[in-house]
């Protein structure tokens, strides 16, 4: 089994993906260990003072102002775990969870937040028991971080609330921890605002949406290249000396796929029609500047998780000088930003992928290919209802590509009087990448079809391979109609799996 180490200087996406979607067991490294030891002293010390110290001897947030007694404190941070711990509606997906969890972890174990290590080692047990806290979709406002969907964690943590056990079952989290020998924690000062106080599930979420775009944009290149291929269009546009005067690294890459991927076709340049086109629609031949300006937000957006992943986000926190100092590191502006840009772009390339698809379906722009690639036009309808249910989906994009960081709402009696709305945007973006899924499934599923509807020419190697993988995947080829749905479903496992990818990158080697 794969063991992720904990260390005082953040973890890596990798960690993160290892974590929360595989079976990773995580370890605390003797140096984390340390580290927080000795920030737990500096809490210990500043608490037998009488002076007050934010988090440590004080109410939070606007209660900030009031002295809390030595007796009353432990009785202070679970009550601040099981207020915060007001989540409504869904339940969150165990990855996001489990990211979640991991990242605060990563934060607790840097040794800027004065938390126990026996609490960190706690966490980790936690996690590594497959234990996944009941987390609900509303209640973080991604300022002070994400403190409902975190306390909803620390929670569990206390023995107290629901939790889903490995088995897929949610059951109070007392009886899984008896189950599995993990002791419940007694939080001490400090620790249940350093188990809240952070920006864990956008970043979680931010992480496992640019691993997801990844796959996804190599795939909308893949389905660029077949619908070009399908459309009869000149690959004379994706040379790389065009690409070259306007050298943004992401067009560069997605002009350099495409040209892989069609390769060897004896169908881009021909015309079927009359009037043959000096140059292919804007949803052809602009393909690369498109799929690029996305790559390179994923760039930023990936810069932006790095520094994160890096970051220590609490407040206040414990500075090696022996400070406890208050801060604003918590805000999610940062992560929310980048989150808000994913979608934007992602909702372009799915526009760009349905315009395709329905110029294939058109008799009067496909050059020369039936009617919604319907076996008997009339008779049959095609593919003209999937064209619909991908415009559907296309439409909904657009909604999502709305900013949620540009809005703000104050909560805490005006004490946090500016949020980030930074989960609101991560989970958005979560629903707009699912959605891109299912829109390049749509392209793919028509541009195979036409390519095989155009007889007489071979297509590329690549292309050859995809219709072969597909094929045996359950995406149906041309024919009369059918129920579609099921081949639909095909299609989009097939992208969502990365068997699309899997099956070029056989031919053309990796694909940038």
């Amino acid at each position: 089994m794969h063991t992720v180490v904990v260390g005082t200087s953040g973890v890596s996406a990798s960690d993160v993906l290892a974590v929360a979607r595989g079976a990773a067991r995580i370890e605390l490294s003797e140096e984390a260990v340390a580290a927080l030891a000795a920030a737990r002293e500096i809490v210990d010390a500043l608490a037998a003072k009488p002076d007050p110290v934010y988090g440590v001897s004080t109410g939070f947030g606007a209660l900030a102002t009031r002295h809390i007694s030595p007796e009353l404190r432990a009785q202070l941070q679970r009550n601040i775990v099981r207020s915060h711990a007001a989540g409504m509606g869904p339940r969150v997906e165990r990855e996001v969870v489990r990211a979640l969890m991991f990242l605060r972890l990563k934060t607790v174990c840097s040794g800027h937040t004065g938390v126990r290590p026996e609490v960190a080692q706690t966490m980790a047990d936690v996690l590594n028991a497959g234990i996944t806290p009941v987390v609900h979709e509303y209640g973080s406002l991604g300022c002070s971080g994400d403190l409902a969907p975190l306390s909803h964690c620390a929670l569990t943590l206390m023995g107290e609330g629901d939790a889903e056990g490995p088995d897929g079952v949610v059951r109070p989290a007392g009886e899984l921890l008896a189950e599995r020998g993990i002791q419940p924690v007694e939080l001490r000062e400090k620790e249940g605002l350093a188990l809240l106080n952070g920006t864990d599930g956008m970043l979680g979420m931010l992480v496992m949406a640019l691993a997801d775009l990844d796959t996804l944009y190599k795939s909308a290149d893949i389905t660029a290249a077949l619908s070009l291929e399908a459309l009869l269009g000149t690959d004379k546009v994706l040379a790389p000396e065009l690409h070259a005067i306007r050298p943004h690294p992401g067009q560069g890459a997605a002009a350099a796929n495409m040209l892989a991927v069609l390769e060897g076709s004896q169908l881009t340049g021909h015309h079927q029609d009359d009037a043959p086109r000096v140059q292919d629609a804007y949803s052809v031949r602009c393909a690369p500047q498109v799929a690029g300006a996305g790559r390179d937000t994923m760039a930023h957006a990936r810069l932006v998780a790095e520094r994160e992943l890096a970051s220590a986000v609490d407040n206040p926190v414990v500075l090696p000088d022996g400070r406890v100092e208050s801060n604003g590191n918590f805000h999610g502006a940062p992560v929310a930003y980048v989150l808000d840009f994913l979608a934007i772009a992602a909702a372009d390339l799915g526009s760009i992928a349905e315009r395709r698809t329905d110029r294939l379906l058109d008799k009067n722009r496909s050059h020369g290919l039936p009617p919604f690639l319907a076996d008997d036009a009339g008779v049959d309808s095609g593919l003209m209802i999937a064209q619909y249910t991908q415009a559907a989906l296309v439409s909904e994009m657009k909604r999502l590509a709305v900013p949620a960081s540009a809005d703000s709402i104050p909560s805490s009696a005006m004490q946090e009087d500016h949020v980030s709305m930074g989960w609101s945007a991560a989970r958005k973006l979560r629903t707009a990448v699912d959605n891109l899924t299912r829109i390049i499934a749509v392209e793919l599923y028509a541009a195979t079809r036409a390519i095989q509807l155009r007889e007489g020419l071979s297509p590329a190697p690549a292309s050859r391979a995809v219709i072969e993988a597909a094929r045996a995947a359950g995406v149906q080829g041309p024919g009369p109609d059918r129920f579609l749905a099921p081949d639909l479903a095909a299609a989009d496992a097939f992208v969502r799996g990365g068997h699309l990818v899997e099956a070029v990158e056989k031919v053309t080697g990796p694909l940038r």
